[in-house]
């Protein structure tokens, strides 16, 4: 359905350029698909000298789709979610185990003209949620609001305004409860190079924080990446899918900020049989 994008994915484009994929510790995801429609996949994390794992099965029935996955520390998230509950419209189920306060139900609808998601925790305090935006896929205006009804207070307010056309996209967003703006660009130059950049301004402390970077498709299973930050961190990345659907990723940063500080490096390994 080409309406707008729920309020989330203002100014995603941009934040994924600048930020998805770098990784730097070391990572390895094994996924596999069966032919029954259930996947599975398979994620471990090496953090300094800390290593973490989980596993996660999805199964997709007709509508349905259900998640679970479960970590190192004997943690069960689960998630059940069913689409076209109404027309243009789904519901998520979700819940962890041990936490008991952790149930939330959460329903989405698309229109031509509006997304509309919401959100109520399950439990005697619930915390309240809802955003939306009107317009179109080109223009969109939009805003969102938390509640906590434990304290009766509000947990987060946002508004923000976005832009999307075939070679640039732009957004610019009030948020912290109207103590920061920020604003997000991506432009693709070519069909192989884009360039992003996002700005953020708090008005409290009049701090401007800002960060620039590009993507570049050497071939088409090759991408090289890289970023810089107002706080001196230079980054880069370069990925290649050495088979179909099978990356491996080295990312990189240095702070040129900090003396004689050694740059951090990351190899992430995703396989897909």
């Amino acid at each position: 359905m080409a309406g707008p994008a729920p309020f989330v994915d203002m100014g995603k484009k941009a934040k994924d350029l600048l930020t998805k994929d770098y990784n730097f510790d070391q990572k390895f995801t094994l996924s596999m698909l069966s032919s029954t429609g259930m996947a599975l996949t398979a994620t471990g994390l090496k953090k300094d000298q800390t290593f973490f794992g989980d596993v996660n099965t999805v199964y997709k029935s007709g509508n349905t789709t259900v998640d679970v996955k479960v970590d190192t520390y004997s943690n069960v998230s689960s998630k059940v979610t069913v689409n076209d509950v109404w027309p243009c419209s789904k519901a998520a189920l979700s819940f962890r185990i041990p936490d008991h306060k952790s149930g939330k139900l959460d329903v989405q609808y698309l229109h031509p003209h509006a997304a509309i998601d919401s959100s109520i925790g399950l439990n005697p305090t619930p915390l309240l949620e809802l955003a939306a935006t009107m317009g179109s896929k080109e223009l969109s205006l939009g805003g969102e609001i938390g509640f906590d009804t434990a304290s009766a207070s509000c947990t987060k307010y946002s508004a923000g305004i976005a832009l999307n056309k075939p070679d640039f996209s732009v957004a610019l967003l009030l948020t912290d409860k109207g103590q920061a703006l920020k604003a997000s660009y991506i432009h693709s130059v070519n069909p192989f190079t884009s360039v992003a950049a996002e700005m953020t301004h708090r008005f409290s402390t009049y701090e401007n924080n800002f960060s620039i970077g590009s993507s570049h498709s050497v071939d088409p299973f090759t991408v090289v990446k890289t970023r810089f930050s107002d706080n001196g961190k230079v980054a880069m990345l370069c990925q290649r899918e050495w088979r179909p659907k099978s990356l491996i990723t080295f990312s990189a940063e240095y702070d040129s900020k900090v003396i004689n500080a050694s740059p951090k490096m990351g190899l992430a390994l995703a396989l897909k049989p």
